[in-house]
């Protein structure tokens, strides 16, 4: 039973990176998903959730506007697609998984059911 994140890399300012969160061992669809970030220096922050039944999504100021988040429960992965990078950001990406949540409460958890090994995006020129 895992978590994992993956799609990271480096890209300039103004590109785009599409993030995976895939699951085994159980069925992401009945989880909140969110994804969170940590740059260098820096806590932890909640961007992105999605709802497991409704699909209800919530995107924090920072990214809202340029990231979307999106499930395919055919291949148990929610997606994070990421437009217009920033500098900004740069930061290690994680997603997680808690049934017993709801976005958008659920970015503001620590203590979640399943999270996975983050994946590195740098912006840089």
């Amino acid at each position: 039973v895992q978590l994992q994140a993956s799609g990271g890399g480096l890209v300039q300012p103004g590109g785009s990176l599409r993030l995976s969160c895939a699951a085994s061992g159980f069925a992401l669809d009945d989880y909140a998903i969110g994804w969170f970030r940590q740059a260098p220096g820096k806590e932890r922050e909640g961007i992105v959730c999605i709802n497991s039944n409704t699909g209800m999504t919530y995107y924090t100021d920072p990214v809202k506007g340029r990231f979307t988040i999106s499930r395919d429960n055919a291949k148990n992965t929610v997606y994070l697609q990421m437009n217009s990078l920033k500098p900004d950001d740069t930061a290690v990406y994680y997603c997680a998984a808690d049934l017993g949540s709801t976005c958008p409460m659920i970015l503001r958890y620590s203590a979640l059911d399943y999270w996975g090994k983050g994946t590195q995006v740098t912006v840089s020129s």
